[in-house]
């Protein structure tokens, strides 16, 4: 199932780009996309801003923050370099939190049992983005086969 938005359910309904709220250590994200562009931001008031964001809106408020050349992100204020498992860490409590706290996104996650998940459009290089095409599907996999989630 390649997830992508604007793909027919649930594929469509798993992209970041999908309306989901969540609040992750006190801050109410609208999106998991605007969770994963505030990431670029060292201002904490700025990534507040960022995570109220949902969608191109979102994805275009991070596109011209140059990350890349010190491969380091931040959340709340805390550095975190690229390839750290404490970044990883912070990327999978996301998810977790985003499904816990949404009906929606926990049903379309439910919905796609069974299926592969793909992400044709994600890159594979993780100096090139803040979430690669194997680290969201695997995320996504790994929350969905494992149960991590309580209902």
């Amino acid at each position: 199932m390649d997830i992508k938005s604007g793909k027919k359910y649930p594929a469509g309904a798993l992209s970041n780009f999908a309306p989901h709220p969540f609040v992750i250590d006190g801050i109410q994200c609208n999106s998991m996309e605007g969770f994963l562009q505030s990431l670029k931001f060292k201002n904490v008031e700025m990534q507040e801003h960022i995570c109220t964001l949902v969608g191109a809106k979102a994805k275009r408020s991070g596109a011209n923050k140059n990350w890349q050349r010190k491969q380091t992100l931040y959340w709340k204020g805390k550095e975190y370099k690229r390839d750290s498992i404490e970044y990883s860490e912070l990327l999978f409590r996301a998810y977790s939190e985003m499904f816990k706290q949404c009906n929606s996104a926990r049903k379309a996650l439910d919905a796609s049992k069974g299926a592969n998940l793909t992400h044709s459009i994600g890159r594979r290089k993780k100096s090139e983005t803040i979430l690669t095409a194997q680290e969201f599907c695997s995320i996504l996999m790994r929350i969905r086969d494992n149960d991590f989630l309580e209902y």
